[in-house]
């Protein structure tokens, strides 16, 4: 196919594909779906090699969010029947990473539900952040605390933390219909002060709520712009008490279309699959390690993920390997100015001259949604919904049982 040819060759130079390519990827047909994933393969091998970057989250206050977003089982409003605890300390707080950390992770992930910390929040993660870090020297921490004020990412920075996730969720155009809170504008902004203090910046997209191909690319097209050296792809857990518990709109060949898409876009960056893989991959889960060289081991925020015992039997049974806290997880020309993930000037996925760019819970904000009054069309799901694969968390941080890792 002559369309993958030229954007496997556009992933090898870093190169940005047109907007009408990546839409081109979304609406290949289930029968090309395997030269899709090949094609994609190539790109991802090229950057990054059979390695799969492990990461855990660790949630630290739970619901009782005062945002509005549409899609999140922590909402305001929301009935959904999910653990709600205050701020763990930082002791328990490091000992739910060191089960992630003894399953493989090398980098923890550390969420908070709200619309954005205090500075006595950010003295709290920042003690959580060294408390982690003292007891587990190599670890890389992510923090994920929603939107920041000025000089919090340089305290957050100080303090150890590695890199802050904050994702844009949506389409520009769209981001009204799914929040009322705060602005797509907000977001963008937080992540510009990540990179600022001399953060890694994660931030991705969540797929599943009635959104367009376009809003899809949109959003895409968006963050290579924004230069993260991270993308992490949800898709939307309809939890029963939200807004979107009706919203089944994906099948495992249209998540795989995505994850296909993101990495066209975005060659060189971590593209990792976070919340939802299990309800909407399902049995394809391997399939998509050959898109994306990253996911998230065991369970998420507030619902419960596959074993993690299962999740690494899957990477070595695909032919992958978990990578060690001996590799620098980004390709040089990105990790040239040092640390977990410092991104070089060429950015993400970009030639010189181009610039750059969990609910389903990945963390607060780092659920993405599509825009409901989008233009075209919307695939519709085949199969009936899987509600019985949408499970709470009832176990791990919060709570007196074991953590999943």
């Amino acid at each position: 196919m002559d369309l993958l040819n030229t954007l496997v060759d556009k992933g090898l130079r870093r190169e940005l594909p047109t907007r009408e390519e990546a839409l081109a990827v979304l609406a290949t047909a289930d029968d090309d779906l395997l030269d899709v994933v090949t094609a994609a393969g190539k790109v991802r091998r090229h950057w990054f090699g059979r390695r799969v970057k492990l990461n855990y989250l660790v949630n630290l206050k739970s619901g009782l969010c005062p945002e509005d977003c549409s899609y999140c089982s922590q909402r305001l409003g929301s009935k959904a029947d999910i653990l709600k605890y205050t701020w763990l300390k930082p002791d328990e707080a490091s000992q739910a990473a060191a089960a992630g950390l003894a399953g493989g992770a090398k980098r923890v992930c550390l969420v908070a539900s709200g619309r954005g910390p205090t500075d006595r929040d950010v003295d709290r993660v920042s003690e959580t952040i060294k408390t982690i870090k003292e007891q587990n020297e190599d670890v890389e921490v992510c923090a994920c605390l929603g939107l920041l004020s000025d000089g919090q990412a340089e305290r957050l920075r100080a303090a150890g933390a590695d890199a802050y996730n904050h994702n844009l969720n949506t389409s520009e155009s769209t981001y009204g219909d799914i929040t009322t809170t705060h602005t797509y504008a907000d977001r963008v902004d937080t992540v510009h002060k990540a990179h600022a203090a001399g953060l890694s910046a994660c931030s991705g997209l969540i797929a599943g709520m009635g959104e367009t191909d376009e809003d899809l690319v949109d959003v895409v097209f968006s963050l290579r712009e924004l230069d993260p050296d991270s993308v992490p792809v949800n898709f939307l857990i309809p939890f029963e008490g939200t807004p979107l518990a009706k919203e089944w709109n994906l099948t495992p060949q249209r998540c795989l279309r995505i994850l296909a898409m993101v990495r066209f876009v975005c060659p060189d960056v971590e593209v990792r699959i976070a919340g939802g893989r299990e309800v909407h991959l399902r049995t394809m889960q391997p399939l998509a390690l050959h898109l994306a060289n990253s996911i998230f081991l065991g369970d998420y925020l507030t619902s419960e993920g596959q074993a993690g015992k299962a999740d690494l039997e899957m990477i070595a049974d695909a032919g992958f390997e978990v990578e060690g806290t001996d590799r620098i997880t980004l390709p040089e020309h990105r990790a040239a100015g040092g640390g977990c993930g410092s991104h070089a000037e060429a950015g993400c996925g970009s030639h010189a001259e181009a610039g750059c760019g969990s609910q389903a819970e990945a963390g607060c904000g780092s659920h993405a949604g599509g825009g409901v009054c989008g233009t075209a069309e919307v695939p519709a799901a085949t199969g009936e919904p899987r509600t019985d694969l949408v499970a709470v968390r009832r176990r791990g941080a919060g709570t007196d049982l074991a953590p999943n890792a």
